[in-house]
């Protein structure tokens, strides 16, 4: 197998994962050329793409089919004057172009740049001008290319704009330049070639306080993916993988292209243009015979509330969440259901996974699970000294002895931002967690979202999958509310269930429900019942928004 050339596969336990497990770095490494023109070479038949919409079309894709179309958007982009190096936005939601245009950017060596179509033109001309963005491929949708050309009047750095569909005044047709480009793309030499350092990919931060940060990673980051998708989605050669993300995430690198392809397997892609319907997505995965599925806890919890016994998911084998803590209600219906646990995994958009329920160990439901052998992973406290078992610390990485593949180099052009995350020897994740007696890490929540009140250190996620385990709560968010005598007390904001009329003795329902689930003292004293929890593009709770308003 591919994999083969780059680690260890077989590993007894997870001790001997542990201590055994080491990722070789190939000099001058790069995906595109390295993976997929070479399985292109070796299974040129094998599935890579599955591809459909909510319209009722459906496109395979065979790794040949994503070498020759590469090569060809690699010959439109080098045309156009794209070289190794330029910033190129993607704007794609869950076409599969994405596909194409991302391996092209790599051989290339230009740095894709993947974003949200939900940008707004302010959005998008802080981000022309923060990552000097050369070129832009977009969906067909009339608002967001009205959106690029308003920002491109401040940003003189956008030189060219693709368009997925219909190309409005301005704009280039992509599939009908992509038709007429040359399939004879060759590998750059000399000062042209990528090397292992060369910047490779781009992503700008949720942004849940202040403008978003730009997280930048090298040619070397998709060979950490081996450790999200060999070991933690558990993938074989031939499985058809859905990892639930648009294109304009990190979830996307994390579960539908690099780790993936390395283990050979086929990525599923569902692109819908509408609000997400849970029976949908049941429907895609019944009719696809989807092998292992990825997604947040939520969209599991809404899986479970749909008519879910309707539909046949028997060809599922493995489960993973990651994004948000699981809570044990959403763990056991789903097991009970389906028969299958539900893997939990931690990381960044600054890395690959770090923590997680592997193969040799057991799921306990809300733990994160075990640290990964490739990073040395460690919890510190506040003077920089690893924490006892049963403490709150910082979850850190060791980078004394160099940085690791798959995490990042930084943020782009910003050194100050950079030398916040990175000293001493170590990658601050600004996450806190704890470590139990068998080694299992409990994440407690952002640093700057920890709750102090009375002398106690209160983690906004244990409080939260309290609430979600009660029937009328759909989603809830915990914040800090500043108080004169505790310095500081919990809220709850919450979204009920639909037909469940909000009240006082609802209130004080959910309060002795969480005093029942949880240590009592981290029960919300204010709780607001809302109709929507703000939420940034990525689907992460906006506790610095909420925490504003309640100071207002």
């Amino acid at each position: 197998m591919l994999i083969s050339k780059f680690c260890e596969t077989q590993f007894s336990s997870y001790e001997d994962f542990r201590d055994r497990f080491k990722i070789n770095v190939p000099e001058n490494f790069n995906f595109a050329y390295d993976v997929v023109d070479e399985l292109a070479r070796t299974k040129p038949d094998a599935r890579a793409l599955v591809w459909c919409d909510d319209k009722g079309n459906d496109k395979t894709f065979t790794f040949a089919d994503m070498k020759r179309l590469s090569d060809q958007a690699a010959s439109l982009f080098t045309s156009d004057g794209i070289r190794k190096g330029d910033v190129v936005m993607t704007l794609l939601r869950s076409k599969y172009q994405y596909w194409i245009c991302a391996l092209a950017l790599h051989k290339i060596g230009a740095v894709l740049l993947p974003a949200t179509h939900q940008l707004m033109a302010k959005d998008l001309e802080y981000r022309f001008r923060a990552a000097s963005v050369a070129a832009v491929v977009s969906i067909d949708d009339e608002r967001l290319t009205a959106a690029i050309r308003h920002a491109q009047e401040n940003a003189p750095s956008l030189r060219k704009k693709y368009v997925v569909g219909h190309a409005p005044e301005g704009f280039i047709d992509f599939d009908a330049a992509l038709a007429a480009a040359s399939p004879d793309f060759q590998r750059p030499t000399g000062a042209e070639a990528t090397t292992n350092e060369d910047l490779m990919l781009m992503y700008f931060t949720s942004g849940t306080t202040g403008m978003p940060k730009m997280v930048v990673h090298d040619f070397r980051y998709p060979l950490g993916h081996i450790l999200t998708a060999k070991f933690w989605q558990d993938l074989h050669p031939g499985d058809l993988h859905f990892t639930h993300a648009d294109t304009g995430w990190a979830k996307t690198s994390w579960g539908k292209i690099y780790g993936q392809w390395i283990c050979e397997a086929a990525i599923f892609v569902y692109d819908y243009e509408n609000k997400f319907k849970p029976t949908d997505l049941l429907r895609v995965i019944e009719q696809h015979k989807v092998t292992v599925f990825c997604a947040p806890p939520t969209v599991f919890r809404f899986l479970i509330k749909a008519d879910i016994e309707h539909y046949d998911l028997s060809c599922l084998r493995h489960c993973c969440i990651a994004g948000e803590p699981l809570n044990a209600e959403v763990y056991n219906k789903w097991k009970e259901i389906t028969g299958l646990e539900l893997r939990e995994g931690f990381g960044q958009s600054e890395t690959c996974v770090l923590i997680a329920t592997f193969p040799w160990i057991a799921a306990k439901p809300g733990s994160t699970g075990r640290p990964s052998p490739h990073f040395n992973v460690k919890l510190l406290g506040g003077d920089g000294k690893e924490v006892e078992p049963g403490d709150e610390g910082e979850i850190c990485i060791d980078i004394s002895h160099g940085r690791p593949a798959g995490l990042t180099c930084g943020y782009y052009h910003d050194p100050v931002k950079t030398a916040e995350i990175m000293y001493d020897g170590w990658y601050h994740t600004g996450d806190m967690a704890w470590m139990d007696e068998d080694g299992y890490l409990w994440f407690v929540g952002r640093a700057d979202d920890v709750i102090k009140s009375s002398g106690y250190r209160i983690g906004p996620f244990e409080v939260e999958s309290a609430l979600l385990e009660h029937p009328s709560v759909l989603e809830a968010a915990i914040t800090a509310v500043p108080d004169s005598e505790r310095g500081q007390i919990v809220k709850a904001t919450v979204v009920l269930v639909q037909g469940t009329v909000p009240s006082d003795a609802l209130k004080k329902e959910l309060q002795d429900h969480v005093k029942r689930t949880t240590a009592p003292y981290k029960y919300p004293r204010i709780i607001e019942f809302v109709e929507e929890i703000p939420k940034t593009f990525s689907g992460k709770i906006k506790r610095a928004e909420i925490r504003s308003k309640d100071k207002r």
